[in-house]
């Protein structure tokens, strides 16, 4: 298990590292950001002290080589637009994307499981007929697209659910305010459905899929066959044999779901103007701020990378043949 671990970590170290070079590849091929950082009335010679003080002026190997040894160090560089450390500034959005992730997730696996499970003990009948058509339209559905139907019939046109706003949860928890943070969560509520099921939607569909196909498989096992012989209810079968041996692939789903979900927040965060990091890069992105996406990279996928590292282990936990591989 030692060996596993060891080697997944290697593995994690490698894929942080891949991405840190991607990322700052494909931000310094978009351009010159030190007018970013100078007035509109910058001579040539201001500008050129500014980009030799931001950096910009070294070759490409060395300007990588000084960002990943500043960030062994924690020092993600300085917000060109907010003129304050990047980390901080991605770090105060952070808990606005996690409330909406988290939201977005527990739709996506608790809407998935039951309707997965639904489908396949009625395989073949108009229950899992519609089941599967419904993921199929909301595997289809853009979620931009979502999002604008969204606000403007439920939103606008019925006047159910505020279409922007955001009351905070998770922050003031983690400032140690855990009363606040847990009496604003009615108040909060109303105003993640919205963007939540616009992100989750997707993922809730192809996960119901997944789970249908898993529970198939487990369905047409012979100890299935054998719990049914024994005179043990339909309801116990499901229960205690079946979704128990299905839970494998449902664990890797979990897993990969959270990273998904947090990739897909950009989209969504400007569309509702939620206050999170996927709003905060996109902004960053037009206004060429390369400290702040890049921090923003870093942290989505040092994230995803603890994430999939964890469901590896539960993984190995669950099944020991997987540690041989």
């Amino acid at each position: 298990m030692w060996t596993y671990i060891v080697r997944r970590l290697i593995q994690s170290v490698i894929v942080i590292i891949g991405v840190t070079l991607i990322s700052f590849t494909a931000l310094q091929m978009s351009g010159d950001p030190t007018y970013l950082y100078v007035s509109e009335r910058a001579s040539d010679e201001e500008i050129a002290l500014a980009r030799q003080k931001l950096g910009f002026d070294r070759p490409y190997y060395v300007q990588y080589l000084t960002f990943v040894a500043n960030l062994a160090q924690g020092d993600f560089g300085e917000s060109l637009s907010y003129r304050t450390p990047a980390l901080d500034v991605v770090l105060e959005r952070f808990p606005a994307t996690i409330e909406l992730t988290a939201v977005a997730m527990v739709i996506a696996i608790f809407g998935a499981i039951p309707l997965g499970v639904m489908a396949a003990r009625r395989r073949g009948r108009p229950t899992d007929g519609t089941i599967m058509t419904l993921a199929i339209i909301g595997q289809s559905i853009p979620s931009f697209w979502l999002g604008i139907m969204l606000i403007l019939f439920v939103g606008l046109g019925l006047g159910w659910l505020p279409i922007s706003g955001h009351v905070p949860v998770l922050k003031p928890i983690l400032e140690g305010h855990v009363l606040e943070g847990l009496r604003n969560i009615p108040a909060a509520v109303p105003y993640l459905i919205m963007p939540a099921f616009t992100i989750a939607l997707f993922s809730l569909s192809r996960n119901a899929r997944l789970v249908r196909s898993s529970m198939l498989e487990v369905l047409s096992q012979d100890f299935v066959r054998t719990a049914r012989a024994k005179g043990l209810a339909e309801r116990r079968v499901i229960s205690d044999h079946a979704l128990r041996n299905a839970w494998l692939p449902v664990v890797t789903m979990i897993g990969l779901e959270f990273g998904f979900l947090l990739s897909g927040v950009v989209v969504v965060e400007t569309i509702f103007s939620w206050p999170g990091v996927g709003r905060l890069v996109f902004n960053a992105i037009n206004q060429r701020d390369i400290p702040l996406v890049q921090t923003a990279v870093v942290i989505f996928s040092f994230v995803f990378v603890l994430l999939n590292l964890a469901v590896d282990l539960v993984y190995a936990w669950l099944d020991p043949r997987i540690r041989l591989r």
